[in-house]
């Protein structure tokens, strides 16, 4: 029952979210603001990780081919289908679900003890719009991170691959083109839009409703990194099945 409850709140404060907006002048603001602080606040920790995992794909690729039967560009055939298909969109989704929820959360939830969402709702202002909406038109802007992360993970695994003495520039770059489907990149960034949406409204939504003090706020943001991945994984699952079956 308790996790109906949840739901329904959770629904309910996406629906409140888009009504009576704030005026535009007042949302552009806090719209770019909100792009500074979530996407490019996150273009370092992603561009990192994104590098050197790159990196490790095509070294343990290359480590685990013994046999000479297997073709030479398969390192850099694995390095592509792994962070195109699953590392860049979904794993670099956990990571922000840990980096930018708990920003969210934290900030959203230290407003509702300070009685700063009480003092907004009683000036007349919607502050599910006020808060959450620029969020959301914020994170539209994320597709650009899994992209670079897509771009860094691939050139990661190029110069472990080659400057390792792992395989040789012709046979990765043969491998990046062979058997390409565009459509697993229009794949990638639908689950990625979806994404964005969760990482935009499930810590707004912990961080709104949580109760308590300061002790709380730390609750809160550890309750949405876990409802967050959760919910990443198994959205990731549904389209998935969905869109490659």
């Amino acid at each position: 029952m308790k996790y109906f409850q949840h739901i329904g709140s959770y629904f309910i404060m996406i629906k409140r979210v888009f009504s009576s907006f704030t005026k535009r002048s007042v949302l552009k603001e806090l719209i770019f603001k909100e792009i500074d602080d979530l996407i490019f606040g996150s273009l370092g920790i992603v561009a990192f990780i994104s590098f050197f995992v790159g990196g490790v794909i095509a070294i343990q690729t290359a480590l685990n081919i013994d046999n000479p039967l297997i073709p030479a560009y398969l390192v850099g055939y694995a390095t592509r289908q792994s962070i195109i298909l699953e590392f860049a969109p979904t794993f670099i989704s956990i990571i922000m679900a840990g980096k930018v929820g708990s920003f969210i959360t934290s900030s959203i939830g230290s407003m509702r003890v300070t009685e700063q969402i009480d003092a907004l709702e009683v000036m007349g202002i919607n502050s599910l719009n006020y808060l959450v909406f620029p969020k959301i038109i914020a994170m539209l802007v994320y597709p650009f991170i899994i992209g670079l992360s897509m771009f860094l993970g691939i050139l990661g695994g190029w110069v472990a691959g080659v400057y390792g003495g792992f395989t040789t520039s012709t046979d990765f770059i043969t491998g990046l083109q062979e058997d390409f489907i565009p459509f697993h990149l229009t794949y990638a960034f639908i689950k990625t839009f979806v994404f964005a949406f969760i990482l935009a409204t499930v810590p707004s939504w912990q961080g709104y409703y949580m109760k308590g003090g300061a002790l709380e706020v730390g609750k809160a943001s550890t309750n949405s990194f876990v409802w967050t991945s959760v919910l990443i994984i198994f959205t990731n699952f549904i389209i998935t099945q969905l869109l490659l079956s």
